[in-house]
């Protein structure tokens, strides 16, 4: 597991889920974050849980947006399965044969990759090769930077979820980004209350031991953001 670190001395934390290429989405809850911030107070951070890029019509200016950091806070921005994949493809162009099925056609279409080879399932090596070129080294930095978990007094945030027994941590890498069905399942205490994204559902998803954010904005139009403190927690109308 990186980076787990309690930072108590912010009053307030929003976290936002899964963002898949939807500018628009972010703009918007950046917008009521600042209306908060407004009425609440400025000691605050935002986390975002990851999946930036993919299945939406804008990943690079996504990034783009994260890496100026559009928030009237702090921003800790953390590392999902797609940004996982991303790499993946750089490092490994046979990957594409996944990540195409997955939203990597979208994000390389928003670099300016040509995709029509891609999506016969040919030319994958040229493609990471134009990938690479296209990456601005900020954007490379911000990937590299990326950490996969983060501590809020009765909070843990991560992308998917956390495996059931092990302590948080002593979490993996590939279980805080891939995990879905032992976690979903788990009714026992992990700790802290999971704050997650990966598995969407239609409304945001209140258990006693997680709190699942994704609302499928790519799909459906719904970026969610809650609010966490330790009193607990409200959702941020956008």
């Amino acid at each position: 597991m990186e980076d787990a670190t309690d930072r108590n001395e912010n009053k307030r934390l929003y976290a936002i889920g899964d963002i898949h290429g939807r500018l628009d989405l972010l703009t918007r809850v950046a917008e009521a974050i600042k209306r908060d911030v407004e009425t609440h107070g400025s000691n605050a951070l935002t986390v975002t849980l990851g999946d930036y890029v993919d299945r939406g019509p804008k990943s690079r200016q996504v990034i783009d947006s994260l890496i100026a950091n559009p928030f009237p806070t702090p921003h800790i921005p953390l590392k999902g399965n797609h940004e996982q994949l991303l790499e993946m493809f750089l490092a490994d162009p046979e990957i594409g044969s996944q990540w195409r099925r997955l939203g990597g056609l979208e994000t390389l279409f928003s670099y300016g990759v040509p995709v029509s080879g891609l999506m016969v399932g040919k030319n994958y090596d040229e493609a990471a090769e134009q990938f690479r070129n296209a990456l601005p080294p900020t954007h490379v930095q911000f990937f590299a930077s990326l950490k996969t978990s983060f501590s809020y007094g009765k909070y843990f945030l991560c992308h998917a979820g956390v495996r059931p027994g092990v302590p948080l941590e002593r979490q993996t890498a590939e279980d805080l980004m891939w995990i879905r069905d032992e976690f979903l399942a788990s009714t026992r205490s992990f700790g802290k209350i999971v704050v997650h994204g990966h598995t969407p559902v239609e409304d945001p998803e209140v258990l006693p031991n997680r709190i699942n954010i994704d609302t499928g904005a790519f799909a459906t139009g719904r970026l969610t953001c809650v609010v966490l403190e330790e009193s607990g927690h409200r959702f941020l109308p956008i």
